[in-house]
């Protein structure tokens, strides 16, 4: 177990330190043949991408930004364009502002252009910080004749044709990053693959015991997927609505202290039967990370509700796909000394030591914002 052990703090050193997949906002407004918008990019991923701390004290001042707006700019304007049936709409940079979102700063970069098709479809192609980090995800809200449509932009999708209204294209897009928040969100899946740890095991004088039938098993793994899917659905719901507003790295800390959680009651089960409870009380804080990113589009209603249902929708089946390929093994193996001394309890101790790495860097991070 000492080599298990030593992993997890090695692993752990390394997630401490951690970079947040980023998101940036842009907004495009078409009237006629006048393109209005604005980018907003987080400063510590234009840390990242062109360095702003020029004293090296950790901290970015106004006068620091200001002395980069023109390598903010020709970023942003080199790394997207618009087009409109295949004919560019030259973007120039109008002016620059810094707004503050829930996870921290962002600079704000106004944007003007024109279109010589002014009722010819609209491109999008965005590249911005893919180099820097290929995580990194641009959340379009593109305004056309009156009508808003929104779009996800990554690095395996730069690109996007805003084409009649597009509901479905919508739905489908956040649907898949529905599920991309549950397969590379990494503390997410280590949420449930804690809780899905023993779900082939039942506690039997005391002790974890192999399963008897695999029904019941595959009952409780759906409660407990579900009960997360709808914690998240609500809080997603009335925090994209702005009816609930925690800061992004408080709600990130409460996340990690969850994993924490999930994998300590493996080794020393406080709930052991009703596991979806804990899905459902952690999930509602897990819900608060995408509502963050929804608020910051400032999507119209409609837009938003397409939005959160096809988000959810995704977070399900996300969840389902990863239990559909660890239970069989589990199940499999739930008999054998190793699957519940090496796998449940030394991979427990590793979410756990993982979990609480995670939590004291972004409890600090927290102290710093404040500070």
């Amino acid at each position: 177990m000492r080599w298990l052990v030593l992993l997890a703090a090695l692993f752990a050193l390394q997630a401490a330190h951690a970079h947040k997949p980023s998101d940036a906002y842009l907004t495009i407004e078409r009237n006629g043949a006048t393109l209005t918008g604005r980018l907003d990019i987080a400063l510590r991923d234009l840390e990242l991408a062109i360095g702003l701390d020029a004293d090296g004290d950790g901290e970015i001042t106004w006068g620091e930004v200001r002395r980069q707006h023109n390598a903010i700019a020709a970023l942003a304007v080199e790394r997207l364009s618009i087009t409109a049936s295949s004919r560019p709409c030259p973007l120039a940079v109008s002016g620059h502002r810094i707004d503050t979102h829930t996870d921290g700063a962002y600079a704000v970069i106004d944007l003007a252009g024109r279109c010589e098709a002014d009722d010819g479809l609209l491109a999008i192609d965005y590249r911005l910080l893919f180099d820097v980090d290929p995580q990194h995800r641009g959340l379009a809200n593109i305004v056309d004749d009156g009508v808003s449509r929104s779009v996800v932009l990554s690095a395996e999708r730069p690109r996007a044709v805003v084409a009649g209204d597009g509901r479905l294209a919508q739905f489908v897009s956040y649907v898949r990053e529905g599920a991309l928040h549950i397969w590379t969100g990494f503390d997410h899946m280590l949420f449930l693959v804690g809780l899905l740890l023993p779900a082939v095991l039942v506690r039997v004088n005391g002790l974890w015991a192999p399963a008897p039938q695999a029904r019941p098993v595959g009952l409780d793994v759906l409660y407990i997927v579900t009960a997360f899917t709808i914690a998240h659905a609500i809080t997603l719901t009335l925090a994209s609505f702005n009816l609930i507003e925690v800061p992004s790295r408080v709600a990130e800390s409460i996340v990690a202290l969850s994993i924490v959680l999930a994998a300590l009651n493996n080794l020393r089960p406080v709930v052991d039967r009703a596991r979806w409870s804990i899905a459902f009380a952690f999930g509602l804080v897990h819900g608060l990370g995408f509502a963050n990113v929804l608020a910051g589009l400032n999507l119209p209603r409609d837009v938003l509700l397409i939005a959160l249902v096809a988000f959810n929708v995704g977070v399900e089946l996300g969840q389902l796909a990863v239990a559909a390929i660890v239970l069989p093994v589990a199940f499999m193996f739930r008999g054998t000394a190793v699957y519940r001394q090496v796998v449940l309890v030394g991979g427990s101790l590793v979410i756990a030591v993982l979990g609480l790495a995670w939590f004291v860097e972004r409890a600090f991070s927290v102290a710093l914002l404040r500070g």
